[in-house]
């Protein structure tokens, strides 16, 4: 690998500990190019057939939609597997939202790192990139073919209409206005960095009507909203090497909300392969998922634990930076709880609402619109099973996070600590939030009846 020795010197890393960082490095992104989990993903998406798959759980059962909830225990055992296979592809889409805005920022920061001369830390990243190109894409495939089988496929579209969102530079003076402001305050904090501004990002910014345009309904877009995921990206991407690290440690989240859901189902994928019973595509495909990703989270770990000491100690303006990142991802992506689904960690809206909604219409349950909406209020806004176990997975994963945050010596107690994480998501106030975005769904809905 070609590092810069100048940059090596001012960092704060000893001989040794760079040593052992950058051999990290290489050594993963050898065994991820010998690897072929990617490929094995691939392949399950395409021969996928819901039919197939339709008669057996893909995870353990409490990793399920509504779990623990009193629609829960009164279900049949085909709703049941139903309500699993819901769990994964509401997990999936989620997930694929949040590695599409990888995909993006990627790119943005491995830029930089190939202008600092670190070759193998931008050619594992380009790999990265082109991996999950692919988990995206059958996570999309696999997760829409089985909400249309179990949903159906106008119920789903009318769903998703809560999630819209017209972004569209130019269009709106107050984003228009927000973005160049933020954009000439990145810059003009690397004035004296510009030969190392990521490539990727000038080719964004010099894109027709919207120089850039991030998802919003991925961990980066519910911790970074709006303009405020331009500002962090310009930043990320604008020729700060000790901000180029600091993504990861937001990548880092990513990485350990997703070890946090995927570990469990990895588990079963051995001990149904040992049964020698039927294993599902969906399982096998979460389970290569988690095989892939050991790769990118290693990457993260490093990246945001040592990488960014081979550079010059981060100036105050960096250092605000990237302690308002991990501020806001504890309000947004960390900071609520979900009454149905064990493994969110943000406020149910009326997204996820109108998904339930719209299940307890469908053949499956075959509800009138009073009795889905009696049962609704019953899984979100009452203390049930499923509260206490989606307590349980948000209290292991802060509990990492700590663990993690705690060797990032950049970062205040209030991020350390997980403060504010800990301070929010509680099962009361989770059940009044829900009371409160439940009246006004079903106020929505009654307008449309």
């Amino acid at each position: 690998m070609k590092v810069s020795s100048t940059l090596i010197q001012s960092g704060t890393a000893n001989n040794g500990e760079t040593k052992r960082h950058h051999k990290l490095i290489g050594t993963t992104y050898q065994n991820n190019s010998n690897s072929d989990y990617t490929e094995k993903i691939e392949e399950l998406c395409k021969t996928f057939k819901y039919k197939e798959n339709r008669n057996h759980y893909w995870s353990e059962p409490h990793q399920s939609l509504l779990f623990g909830s009193p629609i829960y225990e009164q279900a049949s055992a085909e709703q049941k597997l139903a309500l699993n296979h819901l769990h994964w592809f509401a997990n999936y889409n989620y997930i694929s939202n949040s590695e599409t805005e990888t995909v993006i920022l990627n790119q943005v920061t491995g830029d930089v790192f190939h202008a600092l001369g670190y070759e193998t830390v931008a050619q594992e990243l380009a790999m990265e990139t082109e991996q999950e190109h692919h988990h995206i894409k059958a996570f999309r495939k696999i997760g829409l073919m089985t909400a249309i089988a179990l949903i159906g496929k106008d119920e789903l579209s009318s769903s998703f209409q809560w999630n819209s969102y017209d972004s569209t530079l130019g269009k709106n003076f107050i984003p228009t206005t927000k973005y160049h402001t933020l954009r000439f305050v990145a810059q003009r904090m690397f004035s004296s960095k510009k030969q190392y501004y990521s490539q990727y990002l000038k080719e964004l910014e010099g894109k027709k009507d919207f120089a850039f345009k991030m998802p919003t309904t991925g961990i980066i877009g519910r911790s970074l909203k709006h303009s405020g995921q331009n500002f962090f990206t310009f930043n990320w991407g604008g020729g700060s090497p000790f901000l180029a690290c600091q993504f990861y440690a937001l990548r880092m989240i990513a990485n350990m909300h997703l070890k946090n859901l995927e570990h469990p189902i990895a588990k079963y994928y051995k001990k149904v392969e040992k049964s020698g019973e039927f294993i599902p595509a969906p399982t096998e495909v979460s389970h290569y998922h988690f095989l892939d990703e050991s790769f990118h989270t290693t990457m993260s770990h490093v990246i945001a634990q040592d990488l960014y000491k081979d550079f010059p100690k981060p100036t105050a303006y960096e250092k605000y930076l990237g302690n308002l990142a991990i501020y806001l991802s504890q309000y947004g992506a960390l900071g609520g709880l979900s009454a149905v689904l064990p493994h969110r960690y943000f406020d149910d809206d009326y997204l996820v609402m109108e998904i339930v909604y719209r299940l307890l219409q469908a053949p499956l349950f075959g509800m009138s619109s009073d009795a889905a909406l009696e049962w609704m209020y019953k899984c979100f806004c009452c203390e049930h099973e499923g509260l206490h176990l989606a307590q349980r997975n948000r209290q292991k994963l802060m509990s990492e996070l700590r663990r993690f945050f705690a060797d990032v010596d950049y970062l205040l107690p209030v991020n350390r600590e997980m403060r504010i994480m800990s301070s929010r998501g509680s099962i009361d106030d989770t059940i009044q939030k829900n009371i409160k975005t439940f009246k006004q769904f079903s106020r929505l809905v009654a307008n449309k009846n």
